[in-house]
């Protein structure tokens, strides 16, 4: 079994606002076997890291890898094998920007998430919940308000995120499919989208007993519902549904932001996406009544943040870019460190964002039977969050489960 040791490393983890001390991590084959002041081993690849920071691979717990194209009524269309490409293509790039793990919100499949298994090239380690329910007319319904052609009940293509239930039953199915399938979780669509042609943003989707099925599916086997929302109205009523996990949220409120800490959920706050939307996402293909409700929802998203920390609701580190606009997934950090102490920022996207995927500590942590994912920084994000964007130019190493997918030494 190969073993490493890190000597020299100061820990920034997101659980303190300045370094730890110099600590010795050592690891043995794809875990972590001890962390304390002093390690010896006689055997062990030792490496200084003097002057450097480790810290926890990273966690971007929103993304959508099969989304190579910005257009995504025109992604749904596209072949399988291209869209398996473009997937491994996006993922491996999220790996060599340092995030080990990522948490997909729609469109990956068991078959991808086994592809990457299988694949002799590197990938975060992915989480998935299959394809997202939407009803019809809701978020990832693509056909348009002239289009009556049924929507597919089977045989979705991988480029499409999502599938269309309507009532009670038909959600139930979708989810127990999605689930027998290798789902990790559920996602629903309980708001308009900005990226679907006949949902406004104030949109509530599905019927509160349609939410409720969702849940109760998830609840049947062990896990959790996921849910798009943006206006105030929505995310209240997908809390008081018993829905945990809160995606994007930038129209919520104080009252709101306290009832979902009161009934234990987590937010997913997604501020880059909407800025870069905002930006290029004409030039990418996104069609123009797309593009004219992205301000409706971007310019309320800062405040978001300052109103769920004074709540003290917990925040995932999420980005769900779509297309070129994946490049700029580490700029979520420096977005919210705007208004954000620098440690939580990290937070989100370690144990954070590790509670909400149920990994706690295997994920998102240095510690002791936590899975070696590991990423080393040239000097301190703490200081300049900027250290965390560039592609992963500012890490010389970077280390899934025990084995280097990027050494600089």
């Amino acid at each position: 079994m190969s073993a490493i040791l890190f000597e020299n490393a100061r820990v920034v983890d997101g659980t303190s606002p300045e370094p730890s001390e110099p600590m010795s991590i050592l690891i043995e084959g794809d875990t972590i076997r001890e962390v304390s002041r002093s390690i010896s081993s006689a055997s062990a690849e030792r490496i200084d890291l003097s002057g450097k920071v480790l810290m926890p691979g990273l966690i971007d717990a929103h993304v959508h890898v099969i989304a190579g194209m910005a257009n995504l009524g025109q992604n749904a269309k596209l072949p399988d094998p291209v869209v398996t490409v473009r997937a491994f293509k996006i993922m491996g790039e999220m790996l060599m920007r340092g995030f080990t793990t990522v948490r997909d919100l729609g469109g990956a499949t068991s078959g991808l998430l086994a592809a990457t298994e299988e694949a002799p090239w590197p990938t975060p380690r992915l989480n998935i919940c299959g394809k997202a329910l939407s009803q019809s007319g809701g978020h990832t319904d693509y056909r348009g308000p002239y289009d009556d052609h049924p929507p597919p009940k089977t045989g979705h293509t991988l480029g499409n995120l999502g599938r269309i239930c309507d009532g009670v039953p038909e959600v139930r199915k979708a989810a127990r499919e999605e689930l027998k399938s290798g789902a990790h979780f559920i996602k629903v669509m309980a708001n308009g989208g900005i990226a679907s042609p006949t949902d406004p943003i104030h949109f509530l989707g599905f019927s509160r007993e349609e939410l409720i099925a969702a849940v109760e599916e998830a609840e049947n086997a062990g896990t959790y519902v996921a849910a798009h929302l943006y206006t105030d109205k929505a995310i209240r009523r997908a809390i008081e549904c018993g829905i945990h996990s809160l995606e994007h949220c930038n129209l919520i409120t104080p009252e709101t932001a306290k009832f979902a800490v009161e009934n234990g959920c987590i937010s997913v706050p997604t501020l880059v996406t909407y800025e870069k939307l905002g930006i290029e996402g004409a030039a990418l293909g996104l069609p123009a009544a797309s593009v004219a409700k992205v301000d409706s929802v971007r310019l309320a998203g800062m405040e978001s943040l300052s109103i769920m920390r004074a709540a003290g609701l917990p925040m995932a580190y999420g980005t769900d870019l779509l297309g070129e606009m994946h490049r700029h997934q580490s700029e979520e950090f420096v977005i919210r460190s705007r208004v954000l102490p620098a440690h939580e920022v990290i937070a989100s996207a370690t144990y954070v964002a590790a509670k909400l995927l149920r990994m706690e500590g295997k994920i998102g942590c240095i510690s002791p039977a936590a899975f070696a994912d590991l990423i080393v920084i040239d000097g301190n994000p703490l200081d300049d969050m900027s250290r965390l964007t560039h592609q992963g130019a500012h890490m010389p190493i970077i280390i899934k489960n025990g084995s280097f997918v990027k050494s600089r030494r």
